[in-house]
């Protein structure tokens, strides 16, 4: 029986150690998952264990790490997922890169950056561009983070407020049957944004931002007949918009204001016959000035690794379902 194949890694100190390894073994157990590998630490030692490859590939995960908290940055799950995602498509030389820009500081102080290469063009596009799409699966990042740039562009003064919407399509549960008007409606299925505005700002300021208008939520029917100036325009959930949803509003677009659309057209939620609006929109505006579309991939997925599997897992379903039908 072949040995596997080993390498030590040596901690300087125990700052990196505890940083590293993480409460109850809990960023080691994420890189053996991740990685295919085995990791024991004795000492100051931290020794790697497994096909070559992939010995190989986790010590240079740990070395780009370990640099981090060499910096005062503290790891999070998410650090390491996109460690081992920038190792998969060979740019873990720009891992760090990652962590020069902080794009804002959340309620609680903590520095909000991007997670992975993914995310940096996501956000470089929305840095030079007055619309940027963002196309993809869930757990990418993209609502987080255009709320993240909703939120400094309105703490630099660019603009004067904030507007999120979506549009009002049922996802399996049927919005006539809850109470309330259309917003009451609409207002649980915007749940993310909510805990992101939270998150970043807190949830006192989030609501004193709401009732005086700077921050405003609604469904995308509110938009009809508005243009909107200075401001910082989100539209999520977009592949559930229809062609004709899609134009009213883009169409929006007022002086000094920014647009941001996100969707995953895998998860169209359309009657069949009707078509995305996002998808016709990536089709006729791929080519036009000041938009660009960022295209996310299974691989950006900043959840556990194994949320990034189960996408890939659907897509080879519905992959082989499809040429069952063609066939």
């Amino acid at each position: 029986m072949t040995k596997p194949f080993e390498k030590q890694y040596t901690f300087e100190n125990a700052e990196q150690e505890i940083g590293l390894v993480g409460p109850q073994d809990a960023n080691l157990h994420l890189l053996e998952e991740g990685m295919q590998v085995v990791i024991v630490v004795f000492g100051d030692k931290l020794t790697i264990k497994g096909e070559q490859t992939a010995v190989e590939g986790t010590f240079a995960v740990i070395e780009a790490l370990t640099a981090l908290i060499k910096k005062g940055i503290k790891l999070n799950a998410t650090d390491l997922v996109s460690a081992m995602k920038m190792y998969e498509r060979g740019t873990l030389e720009y891992f760090a890169d990652l962590y020069t820009e902080t794009l804002l500081h959340d309620s609680k102080g903590r520095a909000v950056r991007v997670k992975n290469y993914g995310q940096r063009r996501y956000v470089q596009a929305i840095q030079h561009n007055d619309i940027t799409f963002g196309i993809g699966p869930a757990g990418t990042g993209k609502t987080y983070l255009a709320v993240v740039m909703a939120i400094a562009a309105l703490k630099r003064g660019d603009v004067e407020r904030i507007i999120i919407t979506r549009p009002a399509v049922e996802a399996g549960e049927s919005l006539g049957f809850l109470p309330g008007d259309l917003k009451e409606k609409v207002d649980p299925y915007l749940r993310p944004i909510y805990d992101a505005l939270n998150m970043l700002i807190g949830a006192e300021r989030t609501e004193r931002f709401m009732e005086r208008g700077t921050i405003e939520i609604a469904p995308l029917a509110y938009m009809r007949g508005r243009t909107l100036d200075n401001a910082f325009i989100i539209l999520d959930e977009a592949q559930n918009t229809t062609t004709q949803q899609m134009k009213m509003f883009l169409t929006r677009l007022g002086f000094g204001s920014q647009m941001i659309v996100n969707g995953d057209i895998s998860q169209i939620d359309l009657p069949s016959r009707v078509r995305s609006g996002l998808i016709q929109a990536e089709t006729i505006l791929q080519n036009v000035d000041h938009i660009e579309f960022i295209n996310f991939a299974a691989d950006d997925v900043v959840r556990h690794p194994v949320v990034g599997a189960i996408i890939n897992a659907y897509d080879f379903y519905d992959a082989k379902e499809a040429e069952k039908k063609e066939a």
